[in-house]
């Protein structure tokens, strides 16, 4: 199927590994010129070579902190410099720490909102006047299934992931009459970096083993495994496509069946 990507310019934030670079790599494969950031240099360098050696893609990478508005100014004026436009826009980023009530301060509080929400908020504001200028616009805010049933030691993901959501709600209709669409997808348990880190948290807790803790969760999963990053990636460059030009608004799981609600 051809997802109308060729020569698209998508931004994918906190893309030098896990699901993020999974997304940029799928787009690049797609066709999509893309640009990538994250705040480790080195990583970040790999992760452009490598999408670029696999799909034979232009990519841009920028060093730059999700939590610091000028780094995202900075980040989508670098995108707009060299390409003069974007397209497709991937929000994304670490997932705040695991705990419960009360383990954590203000200043923690403070922090999962900056990394969670306001990430998301400023990197959609500063992408919307070039997106509406040019009458079409795709934008995909990586979540989690915590949005539809929360997950008991995420309290600060269980608040404020919700938030990302009814933001893309709200404006989805209101972006709409400008071609753009926006929408939401929510990994399930993923072996990536951020899965492994929250089952090493959940193994300090008691007895298990870190794989102990990994086959547990996966029993929970009805496939009985968890999902790989490409499996998402496949969807969030649907989402980014002509294909999906009818779809905005939603929020869709990608979790093998684990969250149980009706919608």
């Amino acid at each position: 199927m051809d997802l109308g990507l060729k020569d698209r310019v998508a931004l994918v934030a906190a893309s030098s590994k896990g699901l993020g670079k999974a997304c940029a790599q799928e787009l690049a494969r797609e066709g999509a010129r893309v640009v990538i950031c994250a705040r480790d240099p080195e990583h970040l360098a790999a992760a452009a070579d490598e999408i670029a050696s696999a799909t034979g893609a232009e990519v841009l990478p920028v060093e730059a902190d999700l939590t610091d508005h000028a780094q995202i100014r900075n980040l989508v004026a670098q995108t707009l410099d060299l390409f003069g436009r974007i397209d497709v826009l991937v929000t994304n980023n670490g997932g705040p720490p695991a705990g419960y009530f009360d383990g954590f301060d203000d200043e923690a509080w403070l922090q999962a909102h900056q990394l969670t929400l306001m990430s998301a908020v400023r990197l959609i504001r500063e992408v919307l006047p070039a997106m509406r200028a040019q009458k079409w616009g795709r934008i995909v805010n990586i979540t989690s299934v915590s949005v539809k049933q929360p997950i008991d030691n995420l309290l600060l993901s269980n608040v404020y992931r919700p938030g990302v959501i009814g933001l893309a709600k709200t404006l989805s209709a209101q972006v709409a009459a400008d071609g753009i669409t926006i929408n939401n997808v929510a990994p399930g348990y993923t072996r990536t970096d951020r899965v492994l880190d929250l089952a090493r948290a959940r193994a300090a807790e008691g007895e298990q083993t870190v794989e102990e803790v990994l086959t547990g969760t996966a029993a929970d999963v009805p496939l009985g495994r968890m999902g790989q990053p490409g499996e998402l990636a496949a969807l969030v460059a649907f989402l980014a496509s002509d294909k999906a030009g009818y779809i905005t608004g939603a929020t869709i799981q990608v979790d093998g069946g684990y969250v149980r609600s009706l919608l």
